[in-house]
């Protein structure tokens, strides 16, 4: 199999594990505060990375590399989590799933700006017409009701946009694991302070699925599912492959729906579609 058919297909792997990030940090926040929710995630993650990083006897990045690993952690480990676990105290789970439309367009975005990659004009036509159904939905039915909701979840958007490019153009050299795993690292320390700062006053009250869902998104959304998302971005390029976040609202929806017994309206539904037709589009004109 061909380097381009790997990134994609370890690409759709990570996008298929993103799914389950948003009901999973639905199910955590119920109980778990959004603030140590995010630092809890990242500080679990972090230990697993070390472990990882000492089994395979990975050397350290180079001087050069430290300075996007920042970006990484800022955008990916903190920003991305804490935004969106705030947004979620607003907003349903099966709500905010559709603002994962604009991310295509973010990472995209940030992929000619920090990744030197250059679509063709036809590839931003659909980007930001998908992006445009997205916010159109949002301004119809969310901005109204929780302007802060969709607020952060917007912000949320950016900044992860931001880090899945950088650690996509580090990943070329440094290898997709080895780079989330080391912006882990990084933060561990602070990540670990915070974790013990915010602690619940007791955790005897936590019930199993807000343990289950800060599980998933300790393992999953904050480790796992970055090994094959970094690696389909640095194979197959952070534009083309990105699109591939356009069909995270079909499978999150179906998890909100189905775990979460969230309502899941037609008009989510038709979003969807169409944002998958953009998507389409996109990956033909993404080089």
């Amino acid at each position: 199999m061909d380097r381009m058919a790997n990134g994609w297909i370890s690409g759709f792997i990570g996008m298929l594990i993103f799914s389950g990030s948003l009901p999973a940090t639905r199910l955590a926040v119920l109980q778990f505060d959004p603030v140590f929710l995010t630092v809890a995630r990242a500080a679990i993650a972090g230990f697993l990375a070390i472990a990882l990083l000492l089994a395979f006897r990975e050397k350290r990045p180079a001087p050069g590399d430290y300075g996007s690993l920042v970006i990484v952690a800022l955008g990916v480990v903190v920003g991305f989590p804490l935004l969106t676990a705030l947004a979620l105290q607003y907003v349903t789970s099966a709500h905010s799933i559709v603002f994962i439309g604009l991310l295509p367009l973010s990472t995209a975005t940030f992929g000619v700006l920090r990744g030197g990659e250059r679509p063709q004009p036809a590839f931003w036509l659909f980007s930001v017409l998908g992006s445009a159904v997205v916010v159109g939905f949002a301004l119809a039915q969310g901005m109204t009701a929780q302007p802060m909701g969709d607020t952060l979840m917007l912000a949320a958007i950016v900044v992860c946009g931001c880090g899945y490019a950088e650690g996509a153009r580090l990943s070329r050299s440094l290898g997709g694991w080895q780079v989330i795993s080391w912006a882990l690292v990084l933060s561990l320390p602070a990540m670990l302070a915070l974790a013990v700062i915010y602690r619940p006053p007791g955790f005897a009250g936590i019930a199993l699925p807000a343990w289950l869902g800060l599980g998933y998104v300790s393992l999953f959304s904050m480790l796992i599912g970055f090994v094959f998302w970094y690696r389909g971005l640095a194979q197959s390029g952070i534009a083309a492959v990105g699109q591939l976040q356009l069909l995270q609202p079909f499978f999150g929806l179906a998890l909100a729906a189905t775990l979460l017994h969230e309502p899941v309206t037609w008009t989510m539904v038709a979003v969807t579609v169409v944002v998958i037709f953009c998507v389409i589009g996109a990956r033909r004109f993404s080089r």
